[in-house]
């Protein structure tokens, strides 16, 4: 037996005889769900706000979320494991109440009877200390709660509870149990060894992790494929850094995007530097196209500079899709709730920190270097020393090592439940008024 193969049948000897453990306990599951709701709920009463506000709630806020382990590594089938046993025992014990606030607002300083069944909720997931007690009161510790619940759930942590906060804390205990069951098998299709230094992108999570030596050492906030056009997962390597890229655009774009605003706009070539090229290399006017026919089989190419479609960078990796990633000039998008806006590409944020990194064993490519040939406005193509692995993967549900929980909105509905598409593709969160 492999080193490999045995280690992943011990993993798997472990979850069957800690799933049958669960099983033989189930009655006492819920004792034990229940055990740690008795415990905040008779927990002193803290009836004045200056008992209600205590600067340790502030650790267990966003930032503790953060972690340098990456969501695919030796120990992600064993996270994943230790996920769904804590949310087995939860749903075993009736799941988590609902939390309705109606019209009301929820957020810091707020008193009201819903607040109570918000601190069941949080407490039952762990993300409420407690500590914290049992009152009406939204206090430091309920703000923090809330703060690390919406960080768990890729949401803006801001501690009020708006749309889309709420519908991702009333998805009931059972289909997230699913939806990390569904994840732990897609976590069990990748080998432990990614590589030394390996890209991940998570298309859920919208975000690209650079791992080295089994830790994160930069993380990108990324802007992927909408669900109408996809982006794909692949297997592949980065093997090319392009600084001031030409963009052409695909054929789908040219026919979908750009032949309509031509029509409205005869200038919107130009506007956006961009050329018509022939098969020959020869620049085409757009005056002598009928932008009411059908697309013209001519490339359309962007100039590099400020308002180029990837901007400053492109990052090149073997797919048969035409996609990567790439630079942006709507730097906006990165704030957005939910980043699902590209025709496939994959848009990074502060992509000049990770060309650095992919660039690091490429000699004479310092980032001083990167950034004065992205100052001369040159295209210029830049091929690795040593290619990188790329990873795109679909990882709607994770679990941590220390045993933070994560999920995502499953945005192509690949999960197999409807209730974990929360359509948060819309925009910012609006709060609840």
């Amino acid at each position: 037996m492999s080193k490999k193969n045995g280690n992943e049948a011990l993993s798997r000897r472990a979850f069957l005889a800690s799933a049958a453990t669960i099983g033989a306990g189930a009655m006492a599951a819920p004792a034990l769900a229940q055990s740690a709701l008795d415990t905040l709920i008779n927990a002193p009463r803290r009836g004045n706000w200056d008992d209600q506000f205590d600067a340790k709630a502030a650790s267990r806020t966003a930032t503790a979320v953060v972690s340098n382990t990456p969501i695919l590594g030796p120990q992600s089938v064993a996270s994943a494991q230790q996920a769904i046993m804590q949310y087995q025992q939860i749903a075993a014990a009736g799941g988590w109440p609902e939390v309705n606030p109606g019209d009301q607002r929820l957020q810091l300083g707020v008193s009201s009877p819903a607040v109570q069944v918000l601190r069941q909720r949080l407490a039952i997931t762990g993300d409420l200390p407690r500590e914290a007690g049992m009152s009406n009161a939204f206090d430091s510790y309920v703000d923090g709660a809330v703060k690390r619940f919406q960080a768990r759930h890729g949401l803006p942590s801001d501690g009020v509870l708006g749309e889309f906060t709420l519908k991702a804390m009333n998805i009931p205990a059972d289909v997230r149990l699913q939806q990390l069951n569904t994840n732990l098998v897609r976590l069990q299709t990748f080998p432990e060894d990614l590589g030394r230094r390996h890209l991940m992108v998570n298309i859920p999570a919208a975000y690209v992790e650079a791992v080295e030596d089994g830790s994160v050492a930069t993380r990108h906030t990324a802007v992927v494929g909408r669900l109408s056009r996809p982006t794909h997962l692949v297997n592949s390597k980065i093997y090319e850094v392009i600084l001031n890229p030409y963009w052409t655009a695909p054929r789908s774009i040219v026919e979908k995007d750009i032949m309509p605003l031509m029509r409205k706009d005869p200038t919107y070539l130009e506007k956006n530097a961009i050329r018509l090229i022939d098969g020959k290399g020869n620049e085409v006017s757009p005056e002598t196209i009928d932008w009411n026919g059908e697309a013209p089989n001519l490339q359309f190419r962007q100039d590099p500079g400020k308002i180029n479609a990837m901007a400053s960078t492109k990052i090149n990796f073997y797919n048969k899709n035409g996609e990567y990633m790439h630079d942006t000039p709507q730097q906006g998008l990165f704030n957005k709730l939910m980043r699902f806006e590209s025709s496939g590409c994959v848009r990074v944020q502060n992509v000049r920190d990770l060309s650095t990194w992919l660039l690091r064993e490429t000699p004479g490519w310092s980032r001083q270097q990167m950034e004065q040939v992205i100052a001369s406005g040159v295209n210029t193509p830049i091929k690795l020393a040593t290619e990188v692995p790329v990873y795109f993967v679909y990882i709607s549900a994770w679990g941590m090592p220390d045993g933070i929980v994560q999920f995502r909105d499953d945005i192509y509905q690949m999960d197999g439940n409807a209730e974990l598409a929360l359509d948060t593709t819309a925009g910012m969160e609006q709060p609840v008024q």
